[in-house]
């Protein structure tokens, strides 16, 4: 994969993680988008684990994997982050 299509999909990752948790997450772009590069890498190496292997279409499990953790990645930002700023 090349930088720039890292850099989208990890976008897409991140913002689709965003989208399923419930409230307002006060991260900025750049962050969603490294969350989601994160997300996306450690998901994918999950599904791997599980034994999802890779197909010549839209690979929907690995993309649930990412966003899954992805969203984990968000919530954990939001409490460090939270907790620096009292």
């Amino acid at each position: 994969m090349t930088i720039i299509g890292t850099i989208i999909f990890g976008a897409v990752i991140g913002i689709l993680a965003r989208l399923f948790l419930p409230g307002r997450q006060h991260i900025g772009m750049i962050m969603t988008v490294l969350i989601g590069i994160v997300g996306a890498l450690i998901g994918y190496w999950l599904a791997g684990l599980f034994g999802v292997a890779a197909t010549s279409g839209i690979d929907w499990i690995r993309w649930i994997f990412s966003i899954i953790v992805a969203a984990i990645l968000v919530v954990g930002y939001e409490r460090i982050m939270g907790r620096s700023k009292v």
